[in-house]
């Protein structure tokens, strides 16, 4: 499609106002050029630092050149959601000695895919009618899409020292989407890096996963061991762990900048179920059945049934030992025929009667 330079800073401007009705705090424009980004990927990946994420690699140079994984595309329009809800006791007490559970704080509300990419669909339908058929794609986390150096490109914020985006009046509490275009749009300009010396988030991560400024080794972090590794959870990083069993938030919860983080009036991303002080005990009863309700629309099904388990045999190690906990144990072990499972039982029991003699 051909745009006059006016037509097409008119139309930068009035997909921006209609992301924003839409519910987008934020939208910005950005080339296709990933070269740095390609290099530090290639880089991550040599070093093994992805762990058993083989998607990572699977697509080649897709993942950080978009005209490969969409011909045509010229633009990447990038779009922030914030999430964040207010914390709640959980959120903000210690999280090594609760029996509440803690699940990050993006996983309390309605899974964030749907919900992202029906409103970006909802945009692209809203150009189409303004400027006749263009070719577009929508993204959220669903294909092989570099993201974060995407919207740091857009102006979306900078890439801070636990590899999260920042912005300085969001912090880092929002959701990203994507739309690939073949619309020559006008390009916004980055924002400069704020973390300066501050090296909070790489003191505070409970398992040293932020190995370097800027560096995350996936395979000790406690989102990857909790939600995409689905084997034996390390026995070093078991203790670690504490009453996390879905996700982690430490290194977000420290940072500064999150304290200009505003609660989100998104009604899809208000906590479910009562997630938010929910009790270990409780949880590790639910049944196969009870689990698929209470997470039905939420990104924590993705997990599984047995993983669930696996995660809450393991916060149910790591509180004070107490008989209810011990019998809870117990009497999940005599039912289970998962071995996965079943190590982590008796890794816990083991670990609170150790716990408990000291």
């Amino acid at each position: 499609m051909i745009l006059t330079t006016t037509q097409a800073q008119q139309l930068a401007t009035q997909i921006k106002y209609w992301g924003q009705q839409l519910g987008f705090q934020q939208l910005g424009i950005t080339d296709t050029d990933l070269t740095v980004a390609e290099m530090r990927l290639q880089q991550w990946l040599a070093a093994g630092q992805h762990g058993t994420m083989d998607y990572l690699a699977r697509h080649g140079t897709r993942r950080s050149r978009p005209a490969e994984l969409v011909p045509g595309t010229q633009r990447v329009i990038v779009a922030r959601m914030d999430y964040f809800t207010a914390p709640s006791p959980v959120n903000t007490q210690k999280t090594t000695d609760s029996i509440h559970a803690f699940i990050a704080s993006y996983a309390l509300g309605r899974d964030y895919h749907r919900v992202l990419r029906q409103r970006l669909q909802r945009l692209a339908t809203q150009i189409e009618s303004a400027v006749g058929a263009f070719g577009y794609r929508v993204f959220v986390d669903s294909a092989p899409v570099l993201e974060k150096p995407l919207a740091v490109k857009a102006g979306l914020g900078w890439m801070g020292k636990n590899t999260n985006l920042i912005h300085p009046q969001a912090g880092s509490w929002f959701f990203l989407g994507e739309i690939y275009t073949d619309l020559p749009l006008p390009i916004d300009s980055e924002i400069p890096n704020h973390c300066g010396n501050c090296q909070s988030c790489l003191t505070h991560c409970p398992t040293g996963a932020i190995i370097a400024p800027y560096q995350l080794d996936a395979r000790r972090c406690i989102s990857y061991l909790t939600i995409e590794y689905r084997g034996s959870i390390p026995l070093d990083l078991r203790p670690l762990l504490g009453n996390r069993i879905y996700g982690c938030d430490e290194c977000q919860r420290c940072c500064p900048w999150n304290r200009f983080a505003t609660i989100t009036a998104e009604a899809d991303f208000q906590v479910r179920h009562s997630l938010n002080t929910a009790n270990l005990i409780e949880l590790f009863a639910w049944n196969e059945a009870t689990f698929l309700q209470r997470t039905e629309g939420s990104a924590i099904r993705r997990i599984g049934y047995q993983q669930w388990l696996r995660n809450i045999a393991v916060a149910l190690g790591n509180v004070p030992p107490h008989p209810e906990i011990i019998t809870a144990l117990y009497s999940r072990l005599t039912a289970c025929d998962d071995s996965l499972v079943r190590e982590h039982i008796e890794w816990s029991i083991q670990h609170l009667t150790a716990t408990a003699s000291l």
